[in-house]
């Protein structure tokens, strides 16, 4: 038998290689494609422009990225084309792969797309469709097995066509993040395409609860429904599954449930539950995903201890419970998991205490495959152990209690990238080995902030690759060198740094060495930071005089904080065109001269500080112009003359904090700038997102000194809804602007110690936000509005010293202020004075409101009272000039005669008591 096959196969063979030969002679010299179908897929090419750009999926899943339609030429075989195939028999388009093709545009409905019925697989993925939605020309596509339009920036409706693509075996839709299904619809996908073996529709909305009825399909290998809106109950029951290798549910918040229960027979590689609202423990039956390779949970609500059956998970490499509400000791289970490469288990309460006496578990040291640990924010206690293996790449032990020194293995990482170690107890300064130059080759982020480090800081590791550290709120008291030529990032504020300042590398973004000891002056040598954006050198002993490169040293400087420091001399001059300067705060220094007219090419300036120095100037009206200029601070210089008016048609119309305290300013209160504070004005808080100034700012946020309510105060954030004016202890003079009435938004008025005259105006009753009112010591007169009791968010109110009368108005937030608050006003009285008020003291507002209670018409009365006058006048001078009649003129004759008589009879007795 097998030598009559084998003579068959010795004559069949020349025949089959003459039968190749013709059929490769055949498709060399005969197209398969039709001209039809050639045109059409060129039309689809011409539809879309090319516009290469860069995603990190191509480089994650290792895609490759190139326009394939580049290659499509008229006369060529189509069916030769990149990502064309056809049916060798009747040439039709059976696969069209654009995927990763940079294509850019709209696919419409009259599209040459949709001329290819006999399609079975149609990849779009990765391309850029903005504006297109999934359209009912998808649906025609009967035999249609795979469809892939993933990551294509679809949108808007997905048509229910496409459930009707009963043979679809592939189906993914994900990461078109703003596409949706209609109501309905998606029910109707999962009812009618029961051959799915893989569906993904993540990102996708579908705003529906879980459909179980996807729980007993078989065929099922890989369900991916994450960040799609899925609510309701997740179901209770078994899941039998067999071929399900991958469920991704994450980023459903409203999908409950208790841990899934799988069937022993399973085959599930990956389950990804995090972000969603599973709660309860996990169950010992976890043990039977013996299969498992990726376990992701982080951010739900797990509880209770981790069960022991995890150490059957022997295939397991990527383990994530973070986030959870797991508590207890750290079981000792791990040791099993020999393949595990990251392991997450921060932010639970996991203590430490009683088996491993408050250390993290030695097993975790001797995991060969380590690559990522991350047990952050628990409660750990006790030293971190030598680790025996040097797989790994990052390390997080941030947000524990543990103490002690770092380990000398952590320098013999040599694929160590990340090692987070804040806010902890560690303490001492590390030691480090003799091979320096080769400790930790790789290393990019280190942050040991918020410990008890202490001493001279001489790690000389990652030379050339360490871009970020933090070593913060530590005792570190200097540096042998600032050695690393690609930092980025060098936080060292609050330490005990002393001597002079250490210079940072060139290639530095962020540097901070504020709340230290250093002294010494600023050499010109940082200005070749030429990529600085933050420099923060506030709250030290530095003094001299300011380089006059600060100015101008980088097109990308962003914040420079000089605060609390002893630099003398002027402030540098030369601010070029075209900087990035957000923030420039040098209060509390010796500056002096004149401000820098050049800050007017800052146009990017929100935070301006000049306060506490000695600068010697006129109002710097030109500042008016900025347009994003938030905080003005000038107070405690020497600024003089008048504020004046501004030639600028609408200035500081972003300004919400202003502060010209303690100067020399003088003249009337500059009703032209107070008019025109829009930021203070009609602000809707309820609608507006509350921020910080500087918050888009990853790595600063300003600060700012204030008096607030009396009292000097540091914000060391500030909020975008906070507003105030400061205009006390200067020599302004005449009368309030009635415009501050307009500024509804203002929380703090400051106009204390001045010397302004006349009334408070009746339009301080429109600023309802106003927390605090200080007018105290100037030469206010007349009475104190009632209506200022509508002011109810008022809680410090100073009207000291002035020349104010009549009655304190009684309501509101009026009867939380002391006495204190009127002080040095003698025609004051009442509440909470101890003078008491006499009726004939009636506030003329009161005694209108008391008389619209009672029902009388005011201008009536006004109008009686002018008649009477003018008619018993005139009738007057007729009976004393005529003398009639009589009896008139004889009852006025005695009644004057009888209280003359009880006139002196009351001197009398008023002369008696005397004597």
């Amino acid at each position: 038998m097998s030598k009559h096959l084998l003579l068959g196969f010795l004559f069949f063979l020349p025949f089959s290689q003459l039968l190749l030969s013709s059929s490769s002679s055949f498709s060399n010299s005969t197209k398969i494609c039709s001209h039809d179908r050639s045109l059409a897929l060129l039309q689809l090419k011409k539809s879309f422009s090319i516009k290469k750009y860069y995603s990190k999926y191509f480089e994650h899943y290792h895609l490759p990225n190139y326009p394939k339609t580049e290659y499509w030429k008229e006369g060529s075989d189509c069916c030769s084309w990149d990502g064309v195939t056809c049916d060798l028999v009747t040439g039709h388009v059976i696969e069209l792969d654009l995927s990763c093709s940079c294509l850019s545009g709209t696919i419409h409905s009259n599209s040459t797309l949709f001329l290819f019925p006999h399609l079975q697989s149609l990849n779009l993925a990765f391309n850029n469709f903005s504006g297109s939605s999934v359209l009912d020309g998808f649906g025609r596509f009967s035999s249609l097995t795979h469809l892939n339009l993933s990551n294509s920036v679809f949108s808007g409706l997905i048509s229910p066509e496409i459930s009707h693509l009963c043979n679809l075996v592939s189906l993914d839709l994900s990461r078109n993040w703003d596409a949706e299904f209609s109501p309905h619809g998606f029910d109707s996908l999962v009812q009618n395409l029961t051959k799915l073996q893989k569906l993904h529709l993540r990102g996708i909305s579908i705003s529906s609860v879980f459909p179980n009825s996807l729980l007993n399909r078989s065929s099922l290998i890989s369900l991916d429904l994450s960040w799609c809106g899925l609510q309701g109950r997740f179901p209770d029951y078994d899941i039998h599954l067999p071929k399900l290798e991958r469920l991704y549910l994450y980023g459903n918040e409203g999908l409950r449930g208790n841990f899934p229960r799988f069937s022993d027979n399973n085959s599930l590689i990956y389950l990804a539950l995090s972000l969603t609202n599973f709660r309860g423990e996990l169950p010992t039956s976890i043990g039977n995903l013996k299969s498992l390779q990726t376990l992701y949970l982080p951010h739900c609500r797990f509880s209770g201890s981790i069960p022991v059956s995890l150490e059957n998970l022997t295939q397991i490499t990527f383990l994530g419970l973070s986030g959870n509400h797991f508590s207890g000791k750290i079981p000792n289970v791990f040791d099993n998991l020999r393949n595990l490469i990251s392991l997450g288990l921060s932010r639970n309460n996991f203590s430490g205490y009683n088996l491993l006496n408050g250390t993290i578990p030695s097993w975790l040291y001797t995991l060969p495959s380590l690559v990522e640990l991350d047990l952050s924010h628990n409660k750990l206690i006790g030293h971190i152990g030598e680790f025996q293996f040097d797989s790994l790449e990052k390390i997080d032990l941030s947000m524990n209690e543990l103490h002690g020194s770092i380990p000398t293995s952590i320098f013999e990482l040599v694929n160590l990238s990340s090692l987070n170690l804040f806010s902890n107890n560690l303490s001492g300064v590390p030691e480090t080995s003799v091979h320096s130059n080769f400790m930790l080759p790789n290393i990019e982020s280190i942050d040991l902030s918020n410990n008890n480090i202490s001493g001279i800081f001489s790690w000389n590791v990652g030379k050339d690759t360490l871009f970020y550290m933090n070593l913060s709120y530590n005792s570190i008291s200097g540096f042998e060198m600032l050695p690393w030529s690609s930092m980025k990032i060098l936080d060292l504020h609050s330490n005990l740094l002393q001597g002079p300042l250490p210079t940072p590398p060139n290639s530095i973004f962020f540097f901070s060495v504020s709340h230290n000891k250093l002294s010494g002056e600023i050499s010109p040598l940082i200005c070749k930071a030429s990529s600085m954006s933050v420099l923060d050198l506030s709250n030290n002993n530095f003094g001299g005089m300011l380089p006059h490169c600060l100015g101008n040293f980088g097109k990308d400087l962003s914040v420079l904080n000089l605060r609390r420091n002893q630099f003398h001399g002027t402030i540098p001059q030369t601010f070029l065109k075209g900087n990035s300067i957000r923030t420039l705060d040098f209060n509390d220094n010796q500056l002096e001269g004149l401000v820098p007219r050049s800050l007017k090419n800052c146009r990017e300036l929100e935070v301006l500080d000049l306060g506490n120095n000695k600068i010697n100037d006129t109002f710097p009206h030109w500042l008016g112009a900025l347009p994003k200029l938030q905080v003005l601070v000038l107070r405690s210089n020497h600024f003089h003359g008048q504020i004046g008016f501004s030639k600028i048609k609408s200035p500081f119309v972003t300004l919400r904090i202003i502060d010209l305290a303690h100067n020399d300013f003088e003249g009337n209160l500059p009703e032209m700038y107070l008019g025109s504070l829009k930021a203070v004005m009609n602000i809707d808080e309820g609608n507006m997102t509350r921020k910080y100034i500087g918050e888009d700012d990853d790595y600063y946020q300003d600060s700012i000194s204030v008096t607030i309510k009396g009292l000097d105060m540091e914000f060391v954030k500030i909020l975008n809804t906070f507003t105030t004016i400061d205009l006390s202890s200067n020599k302004f003079q005449g009368e309030i602007p009635k415009c501050i009435g307009n500024l509804n938004s203002l929380r703090e008025l400051n106009l204390s110690h001045n010397y302004l005259t006349g009334h408070i105006p009746l339009s301080f009753r429109n600023l309802n936000m106003l927390e605090s009112l200080d007018l105290s010591s100037n030469k206010l007169s007349g009475r104190i509005s009632q209506e200022l009791t509508s002011l109810t968010f008022l809680e410090v109110l100073n009207l000291s010293q002035n020349h104010l009368t009549g009655f304190i108005p009684r309501g509101n937030q009026f009867e939380t202020f002391q006495n204190d608050s009127y002080y040095g006003n003698s025609g004051l009285c009442g509440f909470p004075l101890s003078k008491r008020c006499t009726t004939d003291k009636v506030p003329p507002s009161q005694e209108i409101e008391a008389e619209f209670e009672c029902g009388f018409d005011w201008k009536i009365i006004l109008m009686g009272y002018g008649c009477g006058l003018v008619i018993g006048f005139s009738l007057g001078c007729l009976i004393f000039l005529s003398g009639k009649p009589e009896w008139l003129v004889w009852i006025i004759d005695k009644n004057i005669h009888k209280k003359i008589v009880r006139n002196k009879r009351s001197t009398h007795r008023r002369g008696t008591r005397r004597s």
